[in-house]
């Protein structure tokens, strides 16, 4: 490998960190950060990871959207965004072993009959 292909793929990073910096400051502001984790240079793929409060904010989709629109369209080489707040695997039934109740519902299932007020449906 050439000094100068090194120091092209050096300057695509800083131009990928350039750019989260530039065109995403709300990030910063709000308590979050937004990291590069890995730049694939021969298919032009990125990922990013935002974190911070970002992670389980309500509007952290939009960003991550408005930063795969975007990047593709301001850095030639990159061709493709993965990013993604940490949150994403957590969904896998992570809920803490606790399911939702209702009332007049039991816990425990012994047979005998739910003694709490009815529904009038």
């Amino acid at each position: 490998m050439s000094t100068d292909t090194q120091n092209d793929g050096d300057d695509l990073e800083e131009r990928v960190a350039n750019f989260l910096r530039r065109n995403f400051p709300q990030i910063q502001m709000h308590g979050g950060s937004a990291a590069i984790q890995d730049i694939d240079r021969e298919s032009g793929e990125v990922s990013i990871a935002l974190g911070g409060a970002c992670s389980g904010c309500g509007i952290s989709p939009m960003t991550i959207q408005a930063i795969k629109s975007r990047m593709v369209k301001e850095i030639p080489e990159i061709t493709k965004v993965h990013a993604q707040t940490g949150m994403e695997g957590d969904s896998g039934g992570h809920d803490g072993g606790m399911s939702p109740s209702f009332p007049g519902e039991t816990v425990d299932d012994d047979g005998d009959s739910d003694e709490g007020p009815q529904a009038p449906f």
